[in-house]
């Protein structure tokens, strides 16, 4: 399970032009899954990212975890598992298929309470960097 994760102080998603999951302060999380991935993959995957100290503390220095002021937007993003070694088009043999990856990607977010896209559908995300910082977390 890998997730690409940005310090955001807004983002939203968005199909066919409708407003399905927006936040303020927080992180966007797009997700990928691979056929490997269980349920407690997922878990600590959803541990370890409400816990990340990525948010300044009061003297500025990344110190602090997510709390209760801040919000998860998730994403699912099979394309995290996008391979370009070979050629120019990148294949995605690694990805989960959508009966394996559709559930856990859930479970994340219900972990996290998160904000949520349309698994599956054509999405545009807006985001606001906050920072920026991006991470690369993977369990």
């Amino acid at each position: 399970m890998r997730a690409l994760v940005q310090r955001v102080s807004r983002a939203a998603v968005r199909v066919n032009g409708e407003v399905v999951g927006e936040i303020g302060a927080g992180l966007l999380v797009l997700l990928g899954v691979t056929h490997d991935d269980t349920p407690e993959r997922a878990d600590r995957l959803a541990d370890k990212l409400s816990k990340l100290r990525v948010f300044p503390d009061a003297e500025g220095r990344m110190n602090e975890p997510l709390g209760p002021d801040r919000a998860v937007l998730c994403i699912s993003q099979f394309t995290l598992y996008g391979d370009a070694r070979k050629g120019n088009r990148p294949g995605y043999v690694a990805a989960a298929p959508p009966q394996l990856a559709e559930p856990l990607y859930e479970r994340v977010c219900d972990a996290l309470h998160a904000q949520r896209g349309v698994f599956g559908a054509h999405m545009e995300v807006e985001l606001v960097n906050d920072g920026p910082v991006t991470l690369l977390v993977e369990v």
